[in-house]
């Protein structure tokens, strides 16, 4: 496949869409008119790839980011890969991994991670992060307990437990004296670039590599940097032996061929009605 059947199979509107979620302040930051971070550089890279104009479209939760991309209003997404997103969502390898903590009142009797999970132990999480879809899966006593943010219901309802990501924790924790967070971390979150299942195997064999490749020349770890999130580590490289094929059951993909030589990203903002970025429409569910 040639690369200008990429672009049509993976932008095929003439302008890449990515769903940016600017609710994970490690992976975006800014505001919806002028978003900044690791996934609105590759979003950009990316484009300039395939020699389209890129539009950011900004949301507030990976729950939003997810309804976007399954609506069929964005063409790529930046989530974290798990088993029930991938049932919609096809996924590259990861570009980085963040971690996921909990946080209790200081004087709570949980000393570790490990015992969160527990009768009468109610954790707070943010609807539809990828702890919530972690911790609903593999906790067997303690209930999860959803709201917009996992810090805000714990504070709300006086839960025992608050589930986050790890730099944003720390923060609460910092600001809260009465908060403290439990070790190790509970999960391990491995955020990759996601598209839908119905792409091409061409298609999802390139974004594979271009991740790859953007992990391997340093460009994920400088936009890492320039975004202040020098915790955030890299995800180590996946063996050439496993494709995309591995990922979607169907047969590895080729490299395009006939690739022109890049031009410069354009880049167009999604306008809403006030004339200021758009974000995602919440789902109804």
């Amino acid at each position: 496949m040639r690369l200008m059947d990429v672009r049509s199979d993976l932008a095929p509107t003439g302008t890449l869409r990515a769903s940016i979620n600017l609710g994970n302040p490690v992976l975006a930051q800014g505001t919806p008119a002028a978003p900044s971070g690791v996934t609105v550089d590759i979003a950009r890279e990316l484009g300039a790839r395939l020699g389209v104009p890129v539009e950011l479209i900004c949301c507030d939760a990976a729950r939003e980011s997810f309804a976007a991309m399954k609506a069929g209003r964005a063409d790529i997404c930046f989530l974290a890969i798990d088993p029930a997103r991938e049932q919609t969502v096809a996924f590259t390898p990861p570009y980085a991994v963040i971690e996921g903590v909990f946080a209790v009142p200081a004087g709570s009797p949980l000393t570790s991670s490990a015992d969160v999970d527990r009768p009468g132990v109610r954790v707070g999480v943010k609807k539809g992060s990828a702890y919530d879809l972690f911790l609903s899966r593999t906790l067997a006593h303690a209930e999860v307990v959803r709201g917009g943010e996992g810090v805000t219901v714990f504070t709300e309802q006086q839960l025992e437990v608050a589930a986050g990501i790890r730099q944003p924790m720390q923060a609460f924790a910092a600001a809260h004296p009465g908060v403290r967070l439990l070790e190790p971390r509970f999960m391990e979150i491995q955020q990759a670039v996601g598209t839908t299942r119905t792409r091409r195997d061409d298609t999802l064999g390139f974004l594979r590599r271009f991740v790859e490749e953007l992990k391997a020349n340093g460009f994920i770890l400088e936009a890492l940097r320039r975004a202040g999130q020098r915790d955030a580590t890299v995800a180590p490289p996946v063996s050439a032996a496993i494709d995309v094929g591995q990922r979607t059951g169907r047969e590895p993909a080729r490299e395009p061929a006939g690739e022109p030589a890049r031009e410069p990203a354009r880049e167009v903002a999604a306008q809403g009605a006030t004339g200021q970025a758009a974000h995602c429409a919440e789902p109804n569910q």
